[in-house]
């Protein structure tokens, strides 16, 4: 793996895809950081591309952490995805599972 920890394939690989994803790849923040649970990549995106990189039930933020995974097993690592929720954005009250 590269010796600078704040820089890698994982987080490489996405900046770029985010960055086709959203209106707005100009305020793409990606951030990287190692320890001893593993490799965190930090996702920052404009409120107004939140739901693009989330996804309908949140399947395009699950397949990029596969993608992820696939990646970091490649390096003998454990790569997470944390997704940062801008400021002034709301986020939907869970609907309780059984509504009868």
């Amino acid at each position: 793996m590269n010796t600078n920890e704040n820089e890698g394939p994982d987080k490489d690989f996405i900046e770029q895809v985010v960055k086709l994803i959203v209106e707005n790849p100009d305020q793409v923040k990606v951030t990287r950081a190692v320890d001893e649970m593993g490799v965190l990549i930090t996702l920052q995106v404009s409120k107004d591309d939140m739901g693009k990189i989330i996804g309908k039930n949140g399947q395009t933020a699950k397949s990029l952490r596969i993608l992820l995974r696939v990646i970091g097993s490649k390096n003998n690592a454990r790569v997470n995805l944390r997704i940062i929720e801008p400021e002034g954005s709301e986020v939907a009250p869970e609907k309780p599972a059984d509504t009868e």
